[in-house]
């Protein structure tokens, strides 16, 4: 892809958001008519942040997208795994496969259940965020897999500025089902592409010379 012909996109976004937009905006839809961005990457790296700058680019572009985050369908703590997935799949990427808006329950921290339902309206993108997002089930669906990391330290510090220092336990119990996780997964290594906690680049993007879509929504 010519330089004329790159998304450039806002001054302030970083690198790495704008080749996820850029990928985005040429993808094939792959979930129905949804094309399915999966922001995958240990707890505290900055997928929620990527996923936010990622979905405010779209929209400004004139594409649907609607987000979803895991924190709200964890299980607690150590809910990466069990019930997760099987509810992943039935209450939201079952139905908009078919052309149909998703229902997941979401969880409160707080209360330790899961209590209302959110609607989630078939929409031309949907953003995927939180740890085990592109495990390998969402391969056949999946539009991008992108992989946000940071150092340990730095996660842990932002972790336990935003929960409290009580909740160090869980966080280093976290962070131990998260390293298993992305170790039989594989996550890392199948991402289509890696982005550093502040939104850039982490490695070329081996797709930046397809053939790339101008971002004027999707049709």
């Amino acid at each position: 892809m010519s330089g004329s012909d790159r998304f450039a996109g806002p001054p302030d976004v970083p690198s790495g958001v704008l080749a996820v937009v850029e990928r985005t905006l040429r993808a094939a839809p792959r979930l129905g008519p949804v094309r399915l961005v999966c922001v995958d990457g240990p707890a505290g790296s900055g997928k929620t942040t990527t996923a936010a700058l990622v979905a405010d680019v779209l929209a400004r572009g004139g594409t649907g997208v609607e987000v979803v985050h895991l924190d709200d369908l964890y299980d607690g703590w150590r809910g990466l795994e069990g019930t997760l997935w099987p509810r992943v799949t039935a209450q939201l990427l079952e139905p908009l496969r078919r052309g149909r808006p998703g229902r997941f329950q979401r969880y409160d921290w707080a209360a330790g259940t899961f209590t209302r339902w959110i609607d989630v309206p078939v929409a031309p993108v949907l953003v995927l965020e939180g740890c085990g997002a592109a495990r390998r089930e969402v391969d056949p669906v999946a539009s991008l897999r992108v992989w946000v990391a940071a150092p340990d330290d730095v996660r842990l510090a932002r972790g336990l500025a935003r929960d409290g220092e009580a909740e160090r336990d869980h966080w280093a119990a976290w962070m131990a089902d998260e390293r298993e996780h992305f170790r039989r997964e594989r996550t890392r290594e199948r991402a289509d592409l890696w982005l550093d906690g502040s939104g850039r680049l982490a490695r070329p993007d081996p797709g930046a010379d397809g053939p790339a879509r101008r971002p004027t929504g999707l049709a």
